[in-house]
């Protein structure tokens, strides 16, 4: 319901901006959830856009809040929109999966056999078993609530496989580009849109390998605690900025600190991101902790950074990550893609 609802208020204009403002959309949804007949909320939104001149105007539309303040302006021209915004169905362009690049089929080693030395790894990075061809029921941390994004920390399943996540977007190397491309490396992407700035290139070229885009909101607040207009603002904000950049909608919401609350899953699921994706595991400067237990499980998320020598006690992007992989492969693992499993 409510990934249609974006799609049915947001107007795209010929130059691909998005129409409209957060703060409209937090109006409509709120409507919706007090009871208003969707019908007479739509209608109401599309007064509201054509009152504002939304509606064939041929100049750049007005934002207001955080967002208008972190998006260019029209005219500035969006770029190339190569994604759909049909519905979420954890597969296809909306998460940010283009229909080609090595990790797009989730195998490895990529486009180089012997890759793997240059990487500094002992061997190549094993090929993940087939994606299965039905997916297995989501690990929830607790049944599904309707209207609620599902929270997941991990995947059920026996294949030994763990999924990589990447979070913020702080480091830019262009090496890692390289290295992921080279080992065919598949994961997961979440962006947040204060420290990336003007360089979304630099994740859309991760993006054409093959891996996927996911929500990790504007300004990387603590969520749990704020009110659900904050929360909703936050999250639908960076949804209209993927969107507006990369021309995505992602399904996938990771939250700041891994804190969150139902006002946290409410928003998620309004701004159309039906899973939460928490980890097990996380890769720090001195190696690999646990937030439970000692050692990786099957279907284990994995949570690194986008970092770089001054966040990792001089190590590169690339050192991290093959310190990463090595220890993967020392517990007999391999990496698949998230997204073919969930």
């Amino acid at each position: 319901m409510a990934h249609s609802l974006r799609s049915q208020w947001s107007i795209r204009t010929p130059l691909g901006a998005r129409v409209g403002s957060i703060e409209l959309k937090i109006a409509f949804v709120m409507m919706i959830k007090t009871g208003l007949s969707r019908c007479l909320v739509l209608t109401a939104a599309a007064t509201m856009l054509a009152g504002c001149g939304a509606l064939g105007s041929s100049g750049p539309h007005t934002r207001t809040g955080k967002a208008a303040d972190l998006l260019p302006s029209a005219s500035a021209g969006p770029h190339t929109e190569s994604g759909s915004s049909g519905s979420p169905s954890g597969s296809g362009h909306g998460d940010g999966a283009p229909p080609s690049g090595p990790a797009a089929t989730g195998s490895a080693p990529g486009a180089f056999p012997d890759a793997y030395r240059r990487w500094g790894l002992d061997r190549p990075l094993a090929p993940p078993p087939r994606p299965p061809k039905v997916k297995p029921p989501l690990a929830a941390l607790w049944p599904p609530v309707p209207e609620l994004a599902t929270v997941i920390r991990r995947v059920d399943t026996t294949d030994r496989v763990v999924f990589l996540t990447l979070d913020d977007g702080i480091e830019k190397d262009p090496a890692f580009v390289d290295q992921a491309r080279d080992l065919g490396l598949p994961f997961t992407q979440f962006l947040e849109d204060e420290v990336i700035g003007d360089h979304y290139d630099y994740f859309g070229r991760l993006r054409e390998l093959g891996n996927r885009i996911g929500n990790h909101t504007l300004t990387h607040p603590k969520l749990a605690g704020q009110d659900y207009e904050f929360q909703l603002h936050e999250i639908c904000g960076q949804q209209d900025v993927l969107h507006y950049r990369l021309g995505l909608e992602p399904h996938l919401f990771r939250p700041p600190y891994g804190d969150y609350d139902r006002n946290t899953l409410r928003a998620a699921a309004d701004c159309g991101l039906g899973k939460v994706v928490l980890w097990r595991a996380e890769m720090e400067p001195d190696g690999l902790v646990y937030r439970s237990g000692s050692g990786l499980r099957p279907g284990d998320i994995i949570l690194a950074h986008f970092r770089g020598p001054d966040m990792l006690k001089g190590a590169t992007m690339t050192d991290m990550i093959t310190s990463l992989l090595r220890e993967i492969q020392a517990q007999g693992f391999t990496v698949a893609r998230l997204e073919d499993y969930i």
